[in-house]
């Protein structure tokens, strides 16, 4: 069973993460101990997400819980596809939307990063948190996210890299172990995906055993 296969069947750490995630007084700490990272880089994130004019077009892949949709603000009048494999976490994230008011920007869609039913072009910006890592081929991922980018859009995203060093690498054995992880990916391996996507103005942000990076569509 591949690592998207278990996020689908919402395996019971989902409920785990979203519960976390979805608390940032908990999440931080806990971020900080586990993995020696500034959890707060991935709120922070979300804030690209609201300085979008109405019109915009957002993809978030894979949505989780919808902790990116802390980002949306009320009457800010775009789109808001929130994509995921899980039908489980598309279920959170529709509690999530209603929690925040946003039900009538968010629509949700079920699918496989690598084969995602969007026209090209089709989003202004495309979140991605905690989600490289979820792919059995995060490469194919990247290039598929980039299909779906309009020229000069932006990609946010973060993930658990494989060059953190030994003092995460019980994390990356779990994370196995438990199905959780796939392959994922160096800082370096990130970088040559997105320049062969023909991604530009790559800024990669380590923090602990996560990296963030930003990067706009050729």
């Amino acid at each position: 069973m591949n690592v998207s296969e278990v996020w689908r069947l919402n395996h019971p750490w989902a409920m785990v993460y979203s519960f976390g995630i979805d608390r940032p007084w908990l999440a931080k700490p806990t971020a900080r101990m586990a993995f020696g990272s500034d959890i707060g880089l991935l709120y922070a994130a979300t804030e690209a997400i609201g300085e979008l004019p109405e019109g915009s077009a957002v993809l978030d892949v894979p949505c989780g819980s919808g902790v990116a949709l802390r980002g949306l603000r009320r009457d800010q009048g775009i789109r808001y596809v929130a994509a995921d494999i899980a039908p489980a976490m598309l279920e959170r994230t529709k509690r999530t939307a209603e929690r925040h008011g946003v039900t009538d920007q968010v629509h949700t869609q079920a699918c496989d990063v690598a084969r995602m039913p969007f026209a090209n072009g089709e989003f202004d910006l495309c979140v991605s948190l905690t989600g490289l890592h979820c792919f059995p081929d995060p490469g194919a991922a990247l290039a598929e996210i980039a299909r779906v980018l309009r020229p000069g859009g932006a990609l946010r995203a973060s993930w658990f890299r494989t060059d953190a060093g030994a003092r995460y690498r019980p994390q990356e054995v779990l994370g196995h172990a438990l199905g959780l992880l796939g392959p994922s990916a160096n800082t370096t391996q990130v970088r040559e995906w997105l320049d062969e996507c023909g991604f530009t103005d790559v800024r990669l942000h380590v923090s602990g055993a996560l990296a963030y990076v930003t990067a706009t569509k050729g």
